[in-house]
């Protein structure tokens, strides 16, 4: 049993652990939400109020087709950003992906593969997921590096898909199967 002032780590990598998301998690989540940069990559055009993140987090909690974490460094148990799984629908066994690393000083360290490489192993081997899909803002090129590195593929593109700031650009569907996942990451089982 957990002790008080204890975090729960329910998916457990090298350097963080995804725990549940708490109502102590709000202000942090309002913070990410109302960043420019963040916004920008997002395609967030709403300014996010802590009501919003409130009825939010309330969501999350009550929607079976989610799953939502908090990506949290082991040294010092520090929030860094929140992650989660999304329209899951185990008929067809395939759901989305989302990843916010809302901390910038950790950005580029490595921490959002290791998020996502739970949330897929989490994916496929505990909800029997087959295919697990994000879509991604064409001119963020970083992200779609990121997603290829993992063994995501590109498998199509919706042509003016996304909208910010007075310009369109283009929105790039991309998927990885359970099989693809459990060939290129072997050594995580």
């Amino acid at each position: 049993m957990k002790t008080s002032g204890e975090p729960v780590k329910f998916l457990i990598g090298d350097r963080i652990y995804l725990r549940p998301v708490e109502a102590k998690d709000s202000q942090l989540i309002y913070k990410w939400a109302n960043d420019p940069e963040l916004r920008h990559i997002t395609g967030e055009v709403s300014p996010t109020s802590e009501a919003d993140v409130g009825a939010f987090l309330e969501k999350a909690r009550q929607d079976k087709t989610r799953v939502w974490f908090i990506v949290t460094l082991k040294e010092g148990d520090r929030p860094i950003g929140e992650a989660g799984l999304l329209r899951m629908f185990p008929p067809w066994r395939t759901t989305d992906l989302s990843i916010i690393i809302g901390e910038k000083d950790v950005w580029g360290k490595g921490y959002g593969t290791e998020a996502i490489l739970l949330l897929l192993d989490y994916a496929f081997g505990y909800l029997n997921s087959h295919r697990v899909a994000v879509g991604v803002v064409g001119f963020n090129e970083r992200a779609l590096r990121f997603y290829e590195k993992i063994g995501f593929r590109r498998e199509g593109v919706q042509r003016d898909g996304y909208y910010y700031d007075h310009t369109y650009s283009d929105f790039v569907m991309m998927s990885i199967l359970e099989d693809e996942f459990r060939r290129l990451h072997k050594d995580r089982e």
